[in-house]
Order: C-alpha cells, then sequence, then structure tokens
C-alpha cells in the first residue's frame, strides 16, 4: 500500500490472471469492486486501483466502503467518473465491444490543443474515438460550435489537426467532471486516417504498451 501524493488516494494494486476474474470481482449492481489485500484501509479511504488484467492497465477510482476476512481485503464502491472505464472493461473481458467499434470510446488521456475563445487552450482528452472525443475543460465552448484541435499521439512527432462540433457540455455544477464532448468533421482521407490511428491506440492499449499516464 502506498499513498499517492497527486491525489491524496491510498494506491492499491490489482493484476488478474484473467478476463474472467474481473467479472468474479465487479458487482455491477452496486459498482463495487473486491480488491485482494492484507493492508488495512480504513472505510471511507479515498483509493486508487491500479488495475492489470489481460494485458490492459488502468487506473480506477472509489471509496472504500467495507472490508471481507477470508479472503481478506477491501470493497470499494467506485466514482461515477470511471463508467466509461468500466463500460469498455466490461466490453473488453467479454469479448463483444471489441467487434462494434463505432459503439466503443477508448479511455486513453492524450494531450490536445484547441480554439477556444480566448486563444490556443490546452488540455487533455477523456476518451476518443472515429466518431469523436471528450475533451476536459473548465470552459466548454457552446454547443455546435466549430472546434480545430492538435492531438498529441503517442511516439508521433507531430500532432494531429483534426476539426469538428461541440455535441454536448458538461458544466462544473454536473456530477461528473467538466469539458465537451466533440462530433469529427473530416472529409474521407482525413477519416481513414483517423480511423487507422484509432486501431493502433487500441492495439497498444491492450498490448499496455501506451506511456505512463496515458491511460488514466
Amino acid at each position: 500500500m502506498v499513498y499517492d501524493g497527486g491525489v491524496g488516494a491510498v494506491r492499491l494494486e490489482l493484476r488478474l490472471s484473467s478476463q474472467s476474474d474481473w467479472i468474479k470481482i465487479f458487482d455491477p449492481r452496486d459498482w463495487t469492486i473486491f480488491v485482494p489485500t492484507t493492508a488495512l484501509v480504513e472505510q471511507g479511504t479515498t483509493v486508487r486501483i491500479d488495475l492489470e488484467v489481460g494485458g490492459w492497465m488502468v487506473a480506477l477510482r472509489g471509496t472504500v466502503v467495507g472490508r471481507r476476512d477470508d479472503p481478506s481485503g477491501a470493497m470499494v464502491a467506485l466514482g461515477g467518473t470511471e463508467r466509461d472505464k468500466i463500460n469498455y472493461l466490461n466490453g473488453f473481458v467479454r469479448g463483444g465491444l471489441l467487434n462494434l467499434r463505432e459503439k466503443r470510446r477508448l479511455p486513453i488521456r492524450l494531450a490536445v490543443t484547441y480554439g477556444a475563445v480566448e486563444g490556443p487552450a490546452a488540455t487533455f482528452t477523456k476518451d476518443i474515438n472515429e466518431e469523436g472525443v471528450f475533451v476536459f475543460t473548465d470552459r466548454p465552448l457552446p454547443e455546435t460550435s466549430q472546434v480545430h484541435m492538435l492531438l498529441t499521439l503517442p511516439g508521433r512527432p507531430e500532432p494531429l489537426s483534426l476539426t469538428g462540433k461541440v455535441s454536448h457540455t458538461i458544466i462544473a455544477q454536473d456530477d461528473e467532471p467538466p469539458g465537451m464532448g466533440i462530433v469529427f468533421d473530416l472529409d474521407d482521407t482525413a477519416r481513414d486516417r483517423l480511423a487507422e490511428i484509432v486501431r493502433e491506440l487500441e492495439d497498444q492499449l491492450h498490448a499496455g504498451t501506451l506511456p505512463t499516464g496515458t491511460v488514466e
């Protein structure tokens, strides 16, 4: 057990030997996950779970709501901010979502610069697929606004230039991190190029070869 100085949370490691093990420890009824550990983590403690399953690594955040003694471990309630990662993970372990490329979103954190009202704004993505992207921002643009973005990709020296339209926004008063969803507006050549990049990112995600901090 270690403390994450960046967010003040206790960090727990969870390595699953097979994808089917996820189904055994995650309860979709109350969004709790059982983390085997001998560490005495008190109820109400904020934790970060560094999960590895089937070569895929992801960080999950939640709150300890109880303990088990046999086997020893903590019951952690996951927050609503983890919804996209859990939905993707459920599809990954069941093998169904990966075949529906038009519906899945990769929970990948990439640096992005976009044209805000006050000038260029630097932030990060929450997720991405061939159709669109969600970016974190405290000052989302109005819906239907046209946006130009420069997306930084792992292992590529030049950022990817993309254009799109704001489809929806989440403000700070909502229960989720604020930001805006953007639907890409691309010609056929750019769309084909983006689809190939997304496939490469997905392969790296599953292989566990994305740079540290890309999957959050």
